[in-house]
Parts: C-alpha cells; structure tokens; sequence
C-alpha cells in the first residue's frame, strides 16, 4: 500500500511541477479513430477510412508540433486539438444516428454487425468524453496548470474530502476517463458531479446518447436472440 501512494504522489508532483502529460489524451484520442474502423458500413458515410484518415493526420500534427506536457500551448494548437476532438465527436454522432435507424428498421440480417457497431460506438462514447471532460474543467489542462485556482468545471470526491489525498491533489486524464466510463455506465453522474452548465450538458448528452446506445443494442440482441 505505501508504495502505491507513493506513486500516486509522484505522479502528482509531475503533474502540479511540470503540467499533465498529453499522451494519454492523445491514446484515448487515437483508440476512437481506430474504433472507427470497425463499425459496420451501414453507419458510416462515405468510405471507412476517410474520416480516420483526416483525424490521423491531424493527431500527428498535434504530436509532432506539440509538447509533450500541457505546461504550454499555442492558441493554434489549442484550436487544433478542438478541431480533432470536434471531428471524432462529429463522426461518432452521425453512426450513432445511423445506428438508430437501423436498428430499428433493419432486418435480423444486419442484426449481429449493427450490435457490434453498437458496442463499438459505445466504447467510443467513454473515450471521446473523457478527452472532452479534460479539455473543459478549469480552461483545458494549460490553463488548470498555469491557473489551478481557476473555478472548477468538476468536483472530484478528493475535492470534497481532501484528507483523502495527497495534499495539492487536482485530476489527471484518468479521472475524466473514469468520470465518462461510469457516467456511460450509470446515464448520470456517480462520483463526480457537474458544477457548472456547460459540464451539466456535456454529462447529460453523453448520458443520454450511452442510454440510447445500449438501450437499441440490447434491445435489438433480444430480439435476434428470441426468434
């Protein structure tokens, strides 16, 4: 146990001294391109690969031209990395639209590939909130580095209890991922509440679209495996 907190501190002091490091963004960022991938025809427009094809080429340009820690970024990168983000989220939208419909007027035919596509998009769900959490609590992970006593987005369970962690504790990536996991899961907050509007409607769409999401795929697997 003393060697996991202290662990947990280290990576602390790297974060609060240095800033958060954008490779677990860009991970998450890259997983729901490759996720794209996979999903069925039928919820894509035009070909599989052109919107992973763009996306791709605008995560390289952000590793490449960016730092490695959010201690610093242009208003340029800034803008870039939101493009990104907006482009994925955009595309997630649109097969999950497609989903709807197809899974409602599709026949037991296209049944089992519309699933996994559900499945697929849910995942995708969890990871491209979790990048959005991250970039909105207190300004982006720049801004809650240079200004950690900007007015928080998200109050964490370490906030509230702060005898509970260690001392200047503040979120890393981790915890916005596992702020959108269990709000995929549960369809509301759990632990970690919404404090302002923005960060209420972002947890309320991506509730409701995960409710969505698992709702017709269960709904749909029932039915395919019923007759």
């Amino acid at each position: 146990m003393a060697w996991h907190i202290e662990r947990e501190s280290k990576r602390l002091r790297a974060r609060i001294e240095k800033g958060d490091p954008l490779w677990p963004a860009q991970l998450a960022v890259a997983s729901a391109i490759a996720l794209h991938l996979l999903l069925s025809q039928k919820v894509v427009v035009g070909p599989t690969w052109v919107i992973p094809a763009v996306a791709g080429v605008l995560l390289i340009v952000l590793i490449v031209d960016g730092p490695s820690r959010a201690a610093q970024r242009s208003p340029r990168q800034r803008r870039l990395t939101l493009v990104l983000i907006g482009l994925v989220t955009l595309a997630y939208v649109v097969s999950l639209t497609l989903l709807v419909h197809y899974l409602i007027t599709a026949g037991k035919a296209n049944g089992h590939s519309l699933i996994e596509s559900g499945l697929v998009l849910w995942a995708t769900n969890v990871l491209i909130f979790g990048v959005w959490y991250w970039e909105l609590d207190r300004g982006g992970p720049v801004t809650r580095y240079r200004h950690p006593e900007t007015l928080a987005d998200f109050q964490f369970p370490q906030m509230e209890n702060p005898l509970l962690a260690p001392k200047g504790w503040r979120p890393g990536f981790l915890d916005y991922l596992y702020t959108a996991l269990t709000n995929a899961t549960a369809f509301s907050p759990t632990d970690t509440m919404p404090l302002t509007q923005t960060a209420k409607v972002l947890m309320g769409v991506q509730g409701t679209t995960a409710l969505v999401t698992v709702g017709l795929v269960v709904a749909r697997a029932v039915n395919i495996l019923g007759t």
